[in-house]
């Protein structure tokens, strides 16, 4: 069984009333190339900053190969 390079699981974070990212799931198994698309405060960057550490979720998980 292979272990996913990275597993998003039901992460959301806020900036005071404003929700950035809410329940975001995803796997990306290793090998696989994923695009993130959408508009203007779509929250892209702000789930891109939570999985490179600079942001830190206000819930979910974020695991690289499984830790």
């Amino acid at each position: 069984m292979t272990v996913a390079a990275l597993e998003i699981t039901d992460m959301s974070k806020r900036f005071g009333g404003l929700t950035a990212t809410k329940n975001v799931s995803l796997k990306v198994m290793p090998g696989e190339r994923r695009l993130l698309i959408g508009p203007n405060g779509a929250g892209k960057t702000t789930l891109f900053n939570q999985i490179a550490g600079d942001f830190l979720p206000d819930s979910g998980a974020i695991k690289l190969f499984g830790k």
